[in-house]
């Protein structure tokens, strides 16, 4: 590299232009990215604020209860202040509305009619109740990409869901049912979050609808079955801390984008585990930690990492990573974590590193 091209690359890192985006992580337990070029806010709320006594003049309509940073004009901060309900009336330019940490339970429906451009809502934490939140509520907020509901008191998945929404967080709730259409017409959900919930089943039609979802967290709920007629277009999907005894081997059928499957602390059992039930090739992590398999499940040879720690294995199967062995024919496994179960190294076949002769760290 040339002395004007370093000092190119140098001028831009000063400037920030090569790390424009940083990464938090709220209160739902997955990042969120922080665009700073598009002057995205921060989730977490004492960053980028600034002293109460010093408002721009262009600010005199900045609820009492609330800070109206200036390097922020579309941004108020209202979160931690004991409030009951958000403030009286919003100044119509806010487009990220910090809500969390108060005692608010419900929301009028003209709560928002005044600040119609809102595109990230941050109610994290608050008491909101499920008959608290009426439908046209947040149906008039058509703007709003990002929606953050985590630890609230909500029995069902609101209604009225914008359209335009990317992102919704309902984990840790008491969320027990997904009301049919609740998520319909919702063309543009990247994420969502349900983990932490009461969800014991879901119906057929409750993610019906949904042709974006990108990652979909359903893990500490009290699910019994493996969920069906769920977003084919998921690429990480989170099921630990369930109740699920099986699948069938049309279980993971259409998953043609999934990557990413976790499964652990459930209680699955190799007999209810057909061979072909998580042979999927777009695989690339699987966890089945922590449940009651005797023996090595049947994977995709493309998968590259493979959790079966603290089951009951005691028999390792070669044919459960390699169909055949040969020159052409091995498993592209990296990672192997065996250790908690009922074996020891000694009990390896002894073709064993033939099938995984591309291994890097296996645990036993």
């Amino acid at each position: 590299m040339g002395a004007r091209a370093a000092a190119l690359l140098l001028l831009l890192r000063a400037c920030g232009l090569l790390w424009a985006s940083t990464v938090d992580h709220d209160y739902g337990g997955v990042p969120i990215w922080i665009d700073r070029l598009l002057g995205e806010p921060s989730v977490l709320s004492l960053r980028g604020r600034m002293d109460r006594g010093y408002q721009a003049a262009e600010d005199l309509d900045c609820p009492e209860e609330c800070d109206c940073p200036v390097q922020w004009p579309s941004a108020l901060y209202c979160d931690q202040r004991g409030l009951d309900s958000p403030p009286a009336s919003l100044p119509p330019g806010t487009q990220y509305l910090f809500l969390q940490d108060n005692n608010i339970s419900s929301l009028a429906t003209h709560t928002f009619s005044n600040a119609t451009q809102i595109r990230w809502l941050f109610l994290d934490r608050n008491r909101l109740l499920s008959p608290g939140l009426a439908a046209s509520t947040l149906a008039n907020l058509t703007q709003l990409e990002n929606l953050f509901m985590n630890h609230n008191q909500l029995s069902e998945v609101p209604l009225g869901l914008p359209q335009g929404l990317k992102q919704l967080r309902l984990a840790h709730n008491l969320i027990a049912r997904i009301p049919p259409g609740a998520l319909q017409d919702l063309p543009q959900l990247s994420l969502l979050l349900l983990q932490g919930n009461r969800l014991k089943s879901l119906g057929e039609a409750a993610f019906r609808g949904l042709s974006s979802v990108v990652l979909l967290d359903l893990s500490h709920n009290l699910l019994e079955e493996f969920p069906k007629h769920l977003p084919p277009s998921v690429q990480q999907l989170y099921l630990s801390h369930n109740a699920v005894r099986s699948l069938s081997r049309d279980s993971l059928r259409g998953f043609h984008s999934l990557r990413y499957l976790r499964l652990s602390h459930n209680r699955l059992h190799s007999p209810a585990l057909p061979p072909a039930a998580l042979n999927l090739s777009s695989l690339v992590e699987l966890d089945l930690s922590y449940n009651q398999l005797t023996s090595t499940p049947v994977v995709p040879t493309s998968l590259l990492h493979l959790y079966l720690e603290a089951n009951l294995i005691h028999e390792f199967n070669v044919s459960s990573f390699c169909r055949t062995v040969g020159p052409m024919d091995y498993s592209h496994l990296r990672i192997l974590r065996l250790d908690g179960n009922k074996m020891g190294p000694h009990q390896l076949p002894p073709d064993w590193s033939m099938c995984l002769r591309v291994l890097h760290h296996l645990y036993i």
